[in-house]
């Protein structure tokens, strides 16, 4: 008896931690995208005629790939399930004149839906914004 009581909590919590862990699994797949972006661009767009960072559309859109894709190109598969180049922003960091931020912004879906019928009131979403920011400075 105490264990069919105890079943459906037990089975919770171990849903609960195999969400928690897909997530962090989520976020360093963003990080690690975000960082060899930024390090791709870092190469990349410093003009040494002008002495400035020169950031080019087609610079932008390689960066994004790589971000979402690994490679400079667009591919098959994203780094992220249903992680697209609309969700990257590239740009020169505010206030330094040499250094550049890639940011990665993408919301986060458990398994089990986007949220939970709540008895009074709204339901509990359940989504969670993850974003991945590196800054670095220009080679």
């Amino acid at each position: 008896m105490e264990f069919a009581i105890a079943l459906p909590l037990l089975l919770l919590l171990l849903l609960a931690v195999a969400e928690f862990g897909r997530m962090l699994y989520h976020y360093n797949s963003l990080m690690q995208a975000s960082r060899d972006a930024s390090r791709y661009v870092a190469g990349q767009a410093w003009n040494s005629t002008l002495g400035e960072i020169e950031l080019a559309d087609a610079l932008m859109t390689q960066t994004r790939n790589i971000a979402v894709y690994g490679l400079p190109v667009v591919s098959s598969t994203p780094a992220v399930p249903d992680l697209t180049t609309d969700q990257v922003s590239v740009a020169v960091e505010p206030g330094t004149s040499d250094h550049i931020r890639v940011s990665i912004s993408y919301d986060f879906q458990p398994v089990i839906g986007d949220s939970i019928p709540a008895f009074i009131g709204k339901e509990i979403s359940l989504r969670v914004t993850l974003v991945a920011t590196t800054v670095m400075r220009v080679l």
